[in-house]
């Protein structure tokens, strides 16, 4: 259903790209097409101030120009065409651009894997996810270079949900790990361009979303055709990464390397801080969506499957099994430390 959004044709998006736009530059300037999952509203967060901030250190020697969703390829074609080279970096998770690689099914919302944000940097720097996630992508030509945390994984729904029955039948706009994980619920899981989702919603054509926390609900425009927020979530954070061709990655200065690095770090503490902060206030203080929440008791079917889920993708390759073994160790360590890190 995906339908292929050129940049010259998207006027609104192109508008809104307009701000990134660079003065005449040396003929020697180094010159990038990134292309992010997200679109306008969201990127404004997400991506815009770490690629102006590298822009302006860089100057004539390198600029980033910044596409935002399906401006030059949908976002399932994304790997493909940075591995060409048609794009020379990525923002977005592994699972939405349908990256050929073992690791795919961990990118997006890997049910359960995190509670919080912080455990996403963790789990790539202190446990062995950042080299598992470099060994995968070398081999396809693509360099992992930052993976990150964003919002955790909600239902944004036009009818109540306070009970698991009340998936049933649901069309839910989610990711394709996520979406085969609550099939078994009962959610219908649709794939649609990521900008006509609010559409989608008003027609009918939808009946929820879940695909980010509250914060995004409200800032790309979702919780003004949604009436309800579920407090319950299948995962603590969205976990997704920057990447670039492997050859253009190669060809950069070490110095253009480490700002490169350097403004990713800024981005992943900007949303840090964005959607933690953003969670709790509109949840408080948003007057849109009434929020809804499933009981405990009956919410630990969900994560009671999600453990099954683990062990049916570990089964599936010794890379797979890696990393679920990794999120298991990872997460009988946060219930061991006790408070903060988990609460019984």
């Amino acid at each position: 259903m995906t339908t292929r959004r050129s940049f010259l044709t998207t006027t609104a998006l192109g508008a809104a790209a307009a701000p990134l736009a660079t003065p005449a530059l040396a003929q020697s300037t180094i010159k990038w097409r990134m292309q992010t999952y997200a679109g306008a509203a969201l990127a404004e967060h997400v991506i815009d101030p770490a690629i102006k901030m590298f822009n302006m250190i860089a100057g004539d020697r390198m600029q980033i120009e910044l596409f935002y969703a399906d401006q030059l390829v949908p976002t399932g074609e994304l790997f493909r065409a940075m591995q060409r080279g048609t794009i020379d970096a990525v923002q977005s998770d592994d699972d939405s651009m349908a990256s050929p690689t073992d690791v795919t099914v961990f990118g997006g919302y890997f049910p359960f894997a995190s509670r919080y944000s912080l455990d996403v940097p963790v789990l790539f720097n202190q446990y062995g996810l950042n080299e598992i996630w470099d060994e995968e992508y070398s081999k396809v030509g693509v360099k992992h270079i930052s993976a990150g945390a964003w919002d955790p994984c909600h239902f944004a729904t036009k009818d109540p949900i306070r009970s698991l029955e009340d998936l049933k039948g649901k069309r839910v706009f989610t990711f394709p790990t996520a979406g085969r994980f609550l099939a078994q619920f009962g959610v219908v899981p649709v794939t649609l361009p990521w900008e006509d989702i609010e559409v989608a919603v008003q027609t009918g054509e939808l009946d929820g979303i879940a695909w980010s926390g509250i914060t995004e609900d409200y800032t790309v425009g979702w919780a003004d055709v949604t009436n309800y927020f579920l407090t319950n979530n299948i995962s603590g954070a969205w976990a997704g990464s920057f990447f670039a061709n492997m050859d253009r990655w190669n060809e950069l200065p070490e110095d253009l390397q480490a700002l490169f690095r350097v403004c990713c770090d800024q981005s992943h503490y900007y949303r840090q801080w964005w959607y933690w902060g953003g969670e709790a206030a509109l949840r408080v203080n948003g007057p849109k969506m009434e929020l809804t929440t499933i009981p405990d008791a009956e919410w630990a079917v969900v994560e009671d499957a999600a453990v099954k889920f683990w062990d049916e993708i570990a089964a599936e390759s010794e890379t797979k099994a890696k990393v679920v073994e990794i999120f298991k160790r990872y997460n009988a360590d946060m219930v061991k430390a006790g408070r903060p890190y988990r609460y019984g």
